[in-house]
């Protein structure tokens, strides 16, 4: 509010010469003339901003311009004293022997996922994984666990196409993984159909088991895990404990990394992850 009476003050002050203004002021007002002013003549600062419409502009544009830095300052404040206390006591994702693992069951780092396959953002984030993956090698595992958005039509029937897959085949689930981000505006029930025959797999029984209660309840365990580490937005990934809160570049992982070993932390698997399988 304080803003807007600046903004009006502003524009009201500039404004004096204005016929609108007529015997209505003498001088420089007050800010308390100003809101009696306006108070009695609400018809006044509709001439103001019919006639200083460029000015208006500018002061909308720079208020605005500032609320966007202050609130990005403050959102990496943020992210940076979340960041710190889960050195301190790192999130535990469920990871036991039914997790899906690609790469090193035993690696020192642990990068889990909650992704969309329509979501733009994720699209973005598939080669940094790929990136991340390619640079650690044996040393990093990779877990991607389904967050579909309402939003997005085809977010949900990709994620239990890609349980059903996995059903059959967990390596080649990963493979449909990637089609699926490879070809995201392709996204539709022929073309997971297609991919699914391409992979040699049972196209049916595929369809039977991506409406399986089975499919149905890896999907909500993935989602409510999400929920339960404040993710609401995708990509959320969590790299040995550690949340960051979308499709960030791969330096803000080889930080976090860099961070880890300095701090010679190491987040364990959760009870079971030993026995956990490894797929690539």
């Amino acid at each position: 509010m304080k803003k807007i009476h600046a903004l009006i003050s502003t524009l009201l002050i500039g404004g004096l010469s204005l016929p609108a203004f007529s015997g209505v002021f003498s001088s420089k007002p007050s800010d308390q003339e100003i809101e009696n002013t306006l108070k009695a003549h609400p018809d006044l600062i509709l001439n103001v901003l019919r006639d200083h419409k460029s000015e208006l502009y500018d002061i909308v544009s720079q208020a605005f311009q500032e609320e966007q830095v202050k609130h990005e300052k403050e959102a990496e404040k943020q992210a940076q004293k979340e960041e710190n206390e889960a050195f301190k006591n790192p999130y535990q994702p469920v990871i036991n022997k039914n997790t899906m693992i690609r790469g090193n069951k035993n690696a020192k780092y642990t990068l889990v996922e909650y992704s969309d396959f329509e979501c733009p953002y994720c699209g973005r984030a598939f080669p940094t994984v790929q990136a991340l993956r390619k640079k650690y090698g044996n040393q990093m595992r990779f877990i991607y666990k389904n967050m579909p958005l309402p939003m997005h039509p085809q977010s949900m029937p990709a994620a239990e196409y890609f349980e059903a897959v996995a059903l059959q085949s967990q390596k080649k689930a990963w493979l449909f993984n990637d089609k699926m981000y490879e070809n995201q505006s392709r996204l539709g029930p022929s073309f997971y159909k297609q991919t699914i025959k391409e992979l040699g797999l049972n196209v049916k029984q595929a369809e039977k088991d991506a409406k399986s209660k089975r499919v149905q309840d890896l999907i909500q365990a993935d989602i409510k895990e999400a929920e339960k580490f404040g993710f609401t937005g995708t990509p959320g990934f969590l790299l040995n404990g550690i949340p960051v809160r979308g499709a960030y570049p791969e330096g803000k992982f080889i930080s976090i990394i860099d961070r880890l070993n300095h701090k010679g932390k190491r987040q364990e698997p959760a009870k079971g992850g030993a026995e956990a399988s490894t797929k690539n």
